[in-house]
């Protein structure tokens, strides 16, 4: 069964793209038809490659992959910061900063910077600082929460990113494909789907489609982690058997 029904996509307007003089032709092949000039994505496709999608993010999280949530346009902010937040992920969803991959360990000092801020508030040392000093920590923290607190913990470079929309989020496409990252993204009718190793067809302006897709990849991770715990717990209890087999085997010797 699907992860994503038809009805489901419909309801959230996934399969409307872009005006037809703004499309990228590489997208040709995901375009059902065209009308009152705007093509209509076509949904048979978006259900198949979801799919695909959910298996590729939710095998990567079985195998404790870091997985990083971008979208920066405000379509996307909201759902992207929730969604990432309750798979247990990591995400940015304010502008880009170039570097932010390729420049990984400079952005570890600007977390680092922002750690230190936040211990500051907290051991009370900004009840010594004077008012006007505190005010600018303030606003740096501030600053630097915005574009990098959704990964303020995360432990290294991602494994896998997911994006909402590859068109304007291109710096971090780029970086993603110089450090070899793959990339599965929700891409429309005007981006480039090139350089997107997974990709999911789709209206990426319409909030409800962005939260659709998005929460629907976060509940690959959960279902991945799940995966992986369940495993564990599956390993103790073939490993308590074989215990008790063995336990019994020796009393059935002494017997």
């Amino acid at each position: 069964m699907a992860v994503i029904s038809m009805k489901q996509l419909l309801e959230a307007g996934v399969h409307f793209g872009h005006q037809t003089r703004r499309w990228n032709p590489k997208m040709a092949k995901y375009i059902f038809t065209e009308r009152n000039g705007i093509h209509v994505i076509d949904l048979q496709q978006t259900v198949k490659m979801a799919d695909t999608a959910y298996e590729f993010v939710r095998d990567a999280a079985a195998n404790d992959a870091v997985i990083l949530f971008v979208g920066t346009k405000k379509q996307a902010a909201d759902a992207v910061k929730e969604e990432a937040e309750r798979a247990g992920q990591y995400y940015i969803n304010h502008r880009w900063l170039g570097g932010t991959l390729t420049n990984w360990d400079t952005i570890q000092k600007r977390i680092a910077r922002l750690k230190e801020i936040k211990r500051m508030e907290e051991d009370g040392t900004f009840e010594v600082l004077p008012k006007k000093e505190v005010a600018l920590l303030n606003k740096q923290r501030a600053r630097l929460e915005k574009f990098l607190g959704g990964i303020e913990d995360m432990p290294r470079i991602p494994d896998v990113m997911y994006i909402v929309d590859p068109h304007k989020e291109q710096i971090a496409i780029k970086e993603a494909k110089k450090l070899g990252i793959p990339v599965v993204a929700m891409v429309d009718t005007n981006a480039d789907p090139d350089d997107i190793d997974v990709i999911i067809p789709a209206n990426d302006d319409a909030i409800r489609a962005v939260k659709l897709i998005t929460s629907k990849l976060a509940d690959a991770v959960i279902e991945g982690r799940q995966g992986e715990a369940a495993d564990a717990d599956f390993q103790a209890e073939a490993k308590a058997d074989s215990i008790e087999e063995i336990v019994e085997v020796v009393e059935g010797d002494n017997e």
